[in-house]
């Protein structure tokens, strides 16, 4: 393979290849996780650690909104519902569970165990990732 098709496959082209799915949930995620945790730090270190669930919240949701985007635009080739509404609803549960499960870690992280929140929020970036990965994949996205 050249490295002109490759660059193409991994970036540009429609693919079923779930390997350069990840790759490229994995930028968008990347890029979706930058942002919340820069918003996460600002809106601490601005308003106080005292409503960090909320600031988390927050900051969450508007990377979920970064990754739906990222999803139906570049990431998957096939959308398994016909209808764009269920399909945005089931993507927000996806990602509400994604958040319960942040919040519960970050929780336990920062909250109980002492870890310092961008510590907690590393660590629980990477448990979220892949089970939205999965979920999406399995539910929205799947091949036919």
């Amino acid at each position: 393979m050249k490295l002109k098709d490759l660059i193409l496959s991994l970036f540009k082209e429609k693919t079923p290849d779930v390997r350069i799915q990840a790759f490229r949930y994995l930028i968008s995620g990347g890029t979706a996780f930058l942002v919340d945790a820069g918003l996460l730090a600002l809106l601490t270190e601005a308003f106080g650690k005292e409503r960090l669930l909320l600031w988390t919240g927050i900051a969450f949701s508007v990377g979920l909104l970064i990754t739906y985007l990222f999803s139906i635009l570049w990431v998957f080739d096939n959308r398994s519902l016909k209808s764009r509404t269920a399909e945005v609803l089931i993507f927000v549960l996806i990602g509400v569970c994604g958040l319960g499960l942040t919040e519960l870690l970050m929780w336990l992280f920062a909250g109980k165990a002492g870890i310092h929140y961008m510590i907690s929020k590393v660590i629980t970036t990477v448990i979220v990732f892949v089970w939205n990965f999965a979920a999406k994949k399995m539910i929205l996205f799947r091949n036919k």
